[in-house]
C-alpha cells in the first residue's frame, strides 16, 4: 500500500558494459539534477541501483535509464517512505555489482532457472519436498527468513561457494529454491551451485521483496533486512522497529537498544561481543 511522499526504487541487470567508465558522469549528472539520493553501482558486467526521491524525479530517472536499450525493462522493487532513507548520492565503479570473486561466473551469459513467488508459495502450500536455501549474510538472516530455510551463516557472500560444499550430497538431486533480498545474489549463486553438481536449482524471482509484493508473506518468519536507513521491512513492505548500530552496522531490535550494552552512535551488544572475542 502506498504511503509517504518519497519513492524508493531498486533494480539491477547483468549486461556487458564496456563503456562503464564513461557512464559514470551522465548518471551522476541526472541524479544530482533530479535531487535523488542513493547508490548506483556500475561494473563491466552490469548495473545495480538503490535510489529514492520524489515521484517526478524517479519518473525522470527511469526515462533516462530507458533511453539506453541495455537498461530497458529492468524489473524494479518499489516502496514508499515519508522521509529520504539515503544520506547522499553515490555513483561507483565496481569490478562486480555483487562481489563473489569468481570471474567466470557471468549471469549475463548463464544463470539458474527462476521460480515466480506464486509458484513457490504453491510448493509450500502443498507441502512438496523442497530444500529452501538462504544465500544472504548472517546479520540478514537474524532479522528474518523463510520457515525451514537453510541458513549458511555467511559472513560475506564470498563465503557462499565454500559453504555449499558442506551441504549433504543427496541435496544435489533434490529440488532447491534459493533466495536473497531482491534476486541479484541468486543470479550468481545459482551458477555456483550448478557448477558444483546441484541438478535442480531454482532462484526465487524478485527475492524476498518480490515474494512480499506478490503474496501474503506466508511462511516468512520475522522481517526482511534492507540496505538503507529503514533497516528492515515487514511482509507488507512497511518499515519496522529495527535500527542499525552506527559503529558495527549490525541491525538492532528495540530490546537491544535498551540494553546496558548499547550507547547511541558508540557501541552495541554486537560491538561488545566482538571485542570480547578479541581479548
Amino acid at each position: 500500500m502506498q504511503s509517504g511522499k518519497i519513492v524508493n526504487i531498486a533494480g539491477y541487470r547483468f549486461v556487458d558494459l564496456d563503456d562503464r567508465d564513461e557512464l559514470r558522469q551522465p548518471f551522476r549528472y541526472i541524479c544530482e539534477k533530479l535531487k535523488l539520493k542513493g547508490t548506483i553501482l556500475l561494473s563491466k558486467n552490469g548495473i545495480n541501483f538503490f535510489l529514492a526521491g520524489e515521484q517526478g524525479s524517479i519518473d525522470s530517472y527511469l526515462e533516462f535509464l530507458e533511453s539506453d536499450k541495455r537498461f530497458r525493462g529492468i524489473s524494479l522493487k518499489i516502496s514508499y517512505t515519508d522521509y529520504q532513507p539515503f544520506r547522499r548520492m553515490l555513483v561507483r565503479l565496481k569490478k562486480e555489482i555483487i562481489a563473489l570473486g569468481i570471474d567466470e561466473i557471468r549471469p549475463a551469459e548463464l544463470t539458474g532457472e527462476n521460480i515466480k513467488p506464486i509458484e513457490f508459495k504453491k510448493i509450500l502450500d502443498n507441502d512438496e519436498e523442497v530444500i529452501i536455501l538462504d544465500t544472504r549474510n548472517e546479520y540478514e538472516t537474524r532479522v528474518g527468513l523463510f520457515e525451514n530455510a537453510i541458513d549458511l551463516n555467511l559472513s560475506t557472500f564470498k563465503d557462499f561457494p565454500e559453504a555449499i560444499l558442506e551441504l549433504p550430497e543427496d541435496y544435489k538431486k533434490k529440488q532447491i529454491v534459493m533466495y536473497c533480498t531482491g534476486g541479484i545474489r541468486c543470479e550468481k549463486a545459482s551458477v555456483v551451485m550448478m557448477n558444483a553438481g546441484f541438478e535442480n536449482v531454482k532462484q526465487l524471482e524478485g527475492g524476498v521483496l518480490g515474494y512480499f509484493e506478490e503474496t501474503d508473506g506466508s511462511y516468512w518468519k520475522g522481517d526482511c533486512f534492507v540496505f538503507d536507513q529503514r533497516v528492515a521491512v515487514d511482509t507488507n513492505l512497511n518499515e519496522t522497529e529495527y535500527s542499525m548500530c552506527f559503529a558495527c552496522r549490525e541491525p538492532l531490535t528495540k530490546e537491544q537498544r535498551i540494553s546496558p550494552d548499547y550507547m547511541l552512535n558508540i557501541y552495541c551488544p554486537y560491538c561488545i561481543g566482538k571485542n570480547k572475542g578479541n581479548d
